[in-house]
């Protein structure tokens, strides 16, 4: 199956020279790169949250392939989704689907299922994809959708990626898709923010799931971070660090309900 682009000409530019123009703008032009376990990459319209994901991918050697974990936002398909093979369609690269790498994920995790449709309309994992393909126009995807998950589902999925990752052999970034606090005063959000993001930097999937839930934080990909961490900790990381932290406020001018977007590299 081959997937079209669903948010081209809306979350980043819709034609192929504009985008590569766009992507240029937020890369990091010799940023050193390191070996890259998992991330946090933010998923907003380019124009807010770009200078923060390009912060993040610009620090990265490139792997073979990225395991995109993102929120399902649309509600469509099944809660816990992958697709198995075809590729997906940007205005400037098509990207496969690693095959041997998304049925090796999910043979290992029980109710994770082959579904197309959770994708079709989906952002949060599109919106990487710019970025991956000007930095490795060969780079495959294993594209993850979650819905609602609890901690033990977060963990089994996380287990599941990690010995699966661990069994290819080859070079794998955990890329978690998620913005942080939604439409809050821009001090009240990077405050509360932050308190998610310390449990991030601790390594911490117990405590970014217990203090998103408790502090009732609007953190839309949190399950996927709780993923990749739980992944990156069996995986042998050692840190994780905050490459960049901004508010839409601090494009749109508007500090009365803000979006928050972190970066994050785990090594």
């Amino acid at each position: 199956m081959r997937r079209p682009p669903a948010v081209a000409g809306q979350f980043y530019n819709g034609s192929a020279s504009r985008l590569r123009s766009q992507v240029e703008q937020y890369l990091v032009k010799g940023a050193a790169k390191e070996k890259v376990i998992g991330l946090v990459s933010p998923h907003a319209g380019l124009m807010y949250s770009g200078h923060v994901a390009g912060a993040v991918y610009s620090s990265l050697q490139v792997p073979r392939t990225f395991v995109l974990v993102g929120p399902n936002h649309t509600g469509l398909g099944a809660p816990l989704s992958i697709m198995t093979s075809g590729e997906w369609e940007i205005p400037t690269a098509t990207i496969a689907i690693d095959e041997p790498l998304a049925l090796a994920v999910q043979r290992r995790v029980p109710g994770m299922t082959d579904d197309a449709r959770a994708q079709l309309f989906e952002h949060s994992l599109e919106v990487q994809l710019p970025f991956i393909a000007s930095l490795s126009p060969e780079a495959e995807i294993v594209p993850i959708t979650m819905g609602t998950a609890s901690l033990e589902e977060c963990r089994t999925v996380g287990t599941a990626l990690a010995e699966s990752v661990r069994e290819a052999g080859y070079e794998v970034v955990i890329a978690a898709s998620s913005d942080m606090s939604h439409y809050l005063p821009d001090s009240t959000a990077r405050s509360v923010d932050m308190l998610a993001i310390r449990e991030i930097l601790a390594l911490d999937p117990e405590g970014l799931y217990r203090t998103v839930v408790q502090e009732r934080i609007s953190m839309c990909g949190f399950i996927p971070a709780t993923v990749m961490l739980y992944a990156a900790r069996l995986l042998g990381a050692r840190e994780a660090r905050l490459v960049k932290y901004t508010t839409s406020g601090d494009v749109s001018g508007d500090y009365e309900q803000v979006v928050g977007y972190a970066g994050v590299i785990v090594v």
